[in-house]
């Protein structure tokens, strides 16, 4: 009986330890979140802005050299011949650093996912000169696609020279890719957001936490060196209620257009790789050159957009300017795109995005005598909705747009449009961009899992969704496989040690712990259990 007793009593005293020690766990978890979310947005943001500035001075000496060779034969042609030894030599930076070739959204994607392994400050040298050497020459990139790629790896720099452990590693990579966008568009809500609905898809509280602490950090240095002004500025006028059938209308248009924009991206760059007879090192400087002659012609749609964004805003071009700077920036940027140099989409297809809400208002206000007001609240709708229907992120989109605007008075048919796009183009069944280009980069690298060195565990979060084939199931009858195993549940806000016999509910957070070895394949084996498919 005694010995029951003491039995007992020692049991309660380490329930008690246990749960002290889990409190205090708690407190020692948050602020570790908040010192690893300043870390990575410190770094993340110093290098996005160096790469900002590099960018601005080479469009600036593109601009300056454009105005130079004008009218001159010769200097034309020794132009042309910088522009093929500089197409050469960006070619040889993808064969030394394949992972710095094209925008590095599908890197990012592929490193958080564990398909693959980059070398991080590779990674950065690699994309800072063959970017900033691409963008000079005017090859239609942005620079908002690199600086998520380059926040990611300063991060993982950090994580690896601090020796964090591997959890702590991906978490920092996916919130240097915020920080990285938060700087290089001045919007740390869409940067966070961007990590959650189009990296994680889901709800991780850690990767919040740590998230919004880099954003907001990396969007202070951006703007101690770029200022605090927004990229649009404009009066609001309200679209009225009785005329919104119009959003739904450009919505299904904008929806319609992105599918056709991720379709001829993809065919293009498919077709460029299925040309292996002709080597990288010749391919690269032909689009070069195609560059240099678009230069000569038609110099607004060269590099990420800036000119045709001032030209839009300051000038209000006629409908027919309109209709051939959007088809020829959509052709040249499709161009340049597959060609695999560094650089990004993000910026040109919003620039896209704005010239297409520009038409369909321009239309509209001619047809159904609308106030001339409202064109510029057409602009940035179709900003807002094109890129919802390529990334299929409509969040990310309305909250870009919002930001980019810093006007909180479109946040209405901002969604309506947003919403209404991401829905057209997930009916159509076509895959969002990046998804599309992280399936092929996989596949085209055939590369083994990115950790396989150690032991060492990963915890992840997964949020069961309503709907979930895993809801009012036993933790014992779920098949989670070999190397996985459910260590704690998050219901409202109460972390839930779990039993064999422990209901799982929507809404639930499962904290698993996954082999480092096979991260890639329990990962991607969870999510299709957890959300049926």
């Amino acid at each position: 009986m005694f010995l029951n007793i003491e039995k007992r009593r020692r049991m309660m005293k380490q329930k008690e330890k246990n749960t002290f020690r889990k409190i205090e766990y708690t407190r020692k978890e948050s602020f570790y979140l908040i010192v690893r979310g300043l870390e990575t947005g410190i770094v993340a943001g110093l290098i996005a802005v160096l790469y900002r500035y590099l960018l601005s001075l080479a469009e600036s000496g593109l601009m300056k050299t454009l105005d130079i060779i004008k009218g001159s034969t010769v200097k034309i042609a020794l132009w042309f011949s910088v522009l093929i030894a500089l197409g050469v030599f960006v070619s040889f930076i993808n064969k030394w650093v394949p992972m710095a070739a094209g925008s590095g959204i599908p890197q990012i994607n592929g490193e958080v996912k564990g398909h693959l392994a980059s070398n991080w400050w590779q990674v950065i040298l690699g994309k800072l000169v063959g970017g900033t050497v691409s963008v000079f020459c005017g090859l239609s990139l942005g620079r908002e696609g690199p600086s998520v790629q380059l926040g990611g790896m300063a991060a993982k720099g950090v994580a690896r020279i601090t020796k964090a452990d591997k959890t702590t590693e991906l978490r920092m990579i996916s919130c240097g890719a915020g920080a990285g966008m938060a700087a290089a568009f001045n919007a740390p809500l869409a940067g966070i957001m961007f990590v959650l609905e189009e990296i994680h898809r889901s709800f991780d509280k850690s990767i919040l936490c740590m998230g919004i602490v880099a954003t907001v950090t990396a969007d202070f240095i951006s703007k101690l060196f770029f200022g605090q002004s927004t990229t649009f500025n404009y009066d609001t006028a309200n679209i009225p209620l009785k005329q919104y059938w119009m959003l739904i209308l450009m919505g299904v248009i904008l929806g319609v257009s992105g599918v056709l924009y991720n379709i001829v991206m993809i065919k293009l760059q498919d077709l460029n790789k299925r040309i292996t007879k002709i080597p990288n090192y010749i391919k690269m400087p032909v689009i070069f050159v195609i560059s240099g002659a678009v230069g000569l012609v038609m110099p607004q749609i060269l590099c990420g957009g800036h000119s045709m964004a001032e030209l839009l805003i300051s000038e209000k071009p006629e409908l027919t300017v309109l209709l051939v700077l959007v088809t020829a920036k959509f052709l040249f940027g499709a161009i340049c795109f597959a060609s695999g140099a560094p650089g990004g989409t993000l910026y040109p297809l919003c620039i896209l995005g704005a010239y297409l809400g520009a038409i369909i208002g321009t239309v509209a206000i001619n047809q159904f005598n609308l106030g001339e007001g409202l064109w510029e609240e057409f602009v940035v709708l179709g900003m807002a909705g094109f890129f919802s229907a390529i990334v299929r992120a409509p969040i990310t989109g309305t909250v870009l747009v919002f930001e980019l605007t810093g006007n909180m008075n479109n946040l209405l048919p901002l969604a309506v449009v947003s919403l209404i796009s991401y829905a057209t183009a997930d009916f159509i069944g076509v895959s969002p961009m990046y998804e599309a280009l992280l399936e092929r980069l996989v596949n085209s690298k055939h590369q083994e899992p990115a950790f396989r060195k150690t032991d060492e565990k990963i915890l992840k979060t997964y949020v069961i969704p309503i709907g979930s084939p895993l809801r009012k199931k036993k933790v014992m009858d779920i098949n989670w496989g070999k190397h996985c195993l459910v260590v704690s549940i998050e219901r409202d806000n109460v972390s839930i040690t779990p039993k064999g016999d422990t209901v799982l509910k929507e809404g639930d957070e499962l904290v698993i712990l996954v082999s480092q070895r096979r991260f890639a394949t329990d990962n991607e084996r969870l999510e299709k259990i957890i959300k049926g498919q």
